[in-house]
């Protein structure tokens, strides 16, 4: 694949990741609430999760969905009610992880399967790799190679952009140690998670 069509769409994959939505929001309130650890679980979920949608659609199956109006529909619905259920064990402080209560391994394998939902579950993501990856690749070659190449390129950049918000956020996990300030806090992440429900039903209207 030629090098300018390789930085043209790692540049927009760059735009894209670097525009506030679910992944960014979660991770960033995650992290800033629980720690780095669980910020780094719910990452390897979201790139995993993220990579299956991908290889999903390089062999077909995410294009059939989104020519789907039904099966669309129940995957926007799905996601947007995942985040509000997290939404609501913020709220009510059920998925509680003080330092108190901890099982680290549990609590890392739980903020796993949530960063993983969240993106099995984002039809954003699958519209993404069958509409817009398809442009960077070139016609005179296979596709599914590219397309794998391509998703393996977009998952790395991704991932790298999560990492740097789990980073910044994490610093503010000591300001957050005292226990008023952390239920503060999970109320506001219980907030803030219900707008991004509300603006990932607009969204993907």
């Amino acid at each position: 694949m030629l090098s300018a069509t390789l930085a043209a769409f790692l540049g927009t994959a760059l735009l894209i990741e670097l525009t506030p939505g679910p992944n960014m929001a979660y991770l960033a309130l995650v992290s800033a609430v629980e720690g780095r650890r669980a910020g780094l679980a719910t990452t390897i979920g979201i790139a995993l999760g993220l990579a299956i949608v991908g290889l999903a659609a390089a062999f077909g199956l995410a294009a059939l969905l989104s020519a789907s109006p039904l099966a669309f529909a129940a995957l926007r619905w799905g996601g947007a009610l995942y985040l509000l259920w997290l939404a609501f064990e913020a709220w009510t402080g059920a998925g509680e992880v003080s330092p108190s209560r901890a099982n680290h391994r549990k609590n890392a394998a739980q903020h796993f399967r949530r960063g993983l939902t969240v993106n099995l579950l984002n039809p954003k993501a699958a519209l993404f790799f069958v509409a817009i990856l398809p442009g960077f690749t070139e016609a005179a070659r296979p596709l599914i190679p590219q397309a794998v190449i391509l998703t393996l390129l977009y998952v790395a950049l991704a991932t790298a952009v999560h990492l740097g918000i789990v980073g910044l956020a994490g610093t503010a996990q000591r300001w957050l140690a005292d226990p008023a300030r952390q239920r503060v806090a999970r109320k506001g992440f219980a907030i803030i998670l219900a707008g991004v429900a509300a603006w990932f039903l607009i969204s993907t209207q």
